[in-house]
C-alpha cells in the first residue's frame, strides 16, 4: 500500500497479473498458497529493535492485510515472521540474531499433497521472492518465478535485477 512504511514501488501494478495466475491455477485445480508477513510489534527484524526494516506488517494490522484488490480464494496461508524472526522465505524463517533457520511446514504440506513444482509471485523480488524460490529449489521443487508478478524493494539500486539473475543462475525458471 502506498501509505505503508515499507511500500514497494509498483507493487499494486502486479496485482492484476497475479489475479490472472490465481484464477488459472484455481481452474486447473492447483493448490494456491498465500504468504503474509505477520510480525509482532517488536522484533530484531525492525530498525527500532536493531534490524534494518521499518516497522511493517504488524500482525492483525491493516499493513499486514492482503492488498484490497488481490483475489484471495481457498488455500493455505503461511504467516511469516510471527515469532520475531526474519520471514523472507515461505519455506523457512531465520532468527535475525542467531541466523538459525526453522521450517514453516510448507514443504511438508506440499509434499503431502503430491506437489512437485511451485510458481512464485508477489513482493518483494529481492527478499521474499528470492528466498522462497531459492528454498524451493534447494528443497527439490521445480520452481518458476513469473517476472510480471513480482516487484523489488531495491534498497540498493538494481537489487531486484541481481536477485532475478541469481535465481536464474540456480535452476529457477524466471520468465
Amino acid at each position: 500500500h502506498p501509505d505503508g512504511s515499507l511500500y514497494v514501488s509498483g507493487g499494486e501494478e502486479a496485482v492484476g497479473f497475479i489475479n490472472e495466475q490465481i484464477a488459472a491455477a484455481a481452474d486447473a485445480g492447483a493448490t494456491i498458497v498465500y504468504t503474509q508477513d505477520w510480525h509482532p510489534e517488536s522484533t530484531p527484524h525492525f530498525a527500532k529493535d536493531g534490524g534494518i526494516w521499518p516497522v511493517h506488517c504488524v500482525a492483525d494490522s491493516w499493513g499486514a492485510a492482503f492488498h484490497d484488490h488481490l483475489d484471495v480464494i481457498d488455500g493455505p496461508v503461511i504467516h511469516k515472521g510471527s515469532g520475531g524472526e526474519d520471514g523472507y522465505s515461505a519455506f523457512t524463517v531465520r532468527d535475525p540474531v542467531t541466523a538459525e533457520e526453522t521450517p514453516t511446514g510448507l514443504a511438508e504440506e506440499l509434499r503431502a499433497r503430491g506437489i512437485e513444482s511451485v510458481v512464485v509471485v508477489g513482493l518483494a523480488t529481492d527478499y521474499c521472492i528470492k528466498e522462497t524460490a531459492l528454498d524451493g529449489v534447494r528443497l527439490g521443487f521445480a520452481t518458476t518465478v513469473l517476472a510480471d508478478g513480482i516487484r523489488a524493494v531495491n534498497l540498493a539500486p538494481r537489487d531486484g535485477a541481481r536477485a532475478v539473475a541469481l535465481m536464474a543462475s540456480t535452476g529457477i525458471t524466471v520468465f
